[in-house]
């Protein structure tokens, strides 16, 4: 995986037919190599629908989800593995090159605790199992560190090597978002060169979750850092411009982060490409 890509929630929080067709051509339309498909309601997606989209955009495409409370890979590790080989097998249909995101767990899963020990052998164990069923079909399989607010098991850069390294097999991949690391890494550039060994996927977000270029993010530290790893993988902007009101509680986004998606995408997709122009990514 290599390139850019766009989160598709870009244009729809629902993947259906409708959802799918203006993501796809709007993901197009901006010229990426990638679009990132969330796999929210797993048995709705029409993989074929999907496919022969991709296909006549000439557009590649990499799956994400979070895990539902039900199948919180700490605490209940094999309804982890069922739901995410059902992800996977999803993607593989779709023509995906990949499963990230919060491979492991919630965006509301905190126990007031420190993670144990028992929790992380859990997520080792269940995770193994599903990259191996990805590894079967072809695919990579990532795990994304985000912030403590919203999981307590990886939040930042060497966690996720840590588990990644846990579990040990070479499509396992460390998932890193710049709107997270802003909070969780004692320096950016830092966390990326932590994770330089298993770092192939980038979420580019600002630190409002808006339109990149416009808010806090040391984006010169980001892009020199990946420049000095030789990063090689996929940059993807994500942004929650168009979140749905039902689905806010989980990232708590409870005000406009950008004035439209227009905005995002026109000022955000050229910010991040002239960025990693300047720095020689790619």
């Amino acid at each position: 995986m290599q390139g850019f890509g766009i989160h598709a929630m870009m244009w729809s929080t629902v993947w259906d037919h409708a959802g799918a067709e203006r993501a796809i051509a709007g993901a197009a339309r901006y010229g990426q190599d990638y679009i990132e498909i969330p796999l929210i309601d797993i048995p709705a997606v029409d993989a074929p629908h999907s496919r022969a989209l991709l296909e006549k955009h000439s557009l590649r495409a990499a799956c994400s989800l979070v895990l539902p409370e039900t199948a919180w890979a700490s605490a209940r590790p094999d309804a982890a593995v069922e739901h995410l080989k059902a992800a996977l097998d999803k993607a593989a249909e779709i023509g995906a090159e990949a499963l990230t995101g919060v491979t492991y767990g919630g965006t509301n899963e905190r126990t007031g605790f420190p993670p144990t020990q028992g929790e992380y052998d859990n997520l080792t164990r269940a995770l193994g199992a599903a990259a191996r069923h990805a590894k079967s079909l072809g695919l990579q399989f990532g795990v994304e560190a985000v912030n403590r607010y919203e999981n307590h098991l990886v939040n930042s850069a060497e966690q996720a090597v840590a588990l990644v390294e846990r579990i040990g097999l070479d499509n396992v991949f460390v998932h890193l978002d710049t709107f997270h690391m802003n909070m969780e890494e004692k320096g950016i550039a830092n966390g990326i060169v932590a994770a330089r060994n298993h770092l192939k996927y980038m979420h580019m977000s600002e630190s409002d979750r808006g339109t990149p270029g416009l808010g806090n993010i040391a984006w010169d530290e980001i892009f020199a850092a990946l420049a000095a790893i030789g990063f090689k993988g996929l940059l993807t902007l994500e942004s929650f411009v168009t979140m749905q009101a039902e689905m806010a509680g989980a990232i708590s986004t409870w005000r406009p982060v950008a004035r439209d998606a227009d905005e995002v995408l026109d000022k955000g997709v050229a910010f991040l490409r002239d960025k990693a122009d300047q720095y020689r990514i790619f």
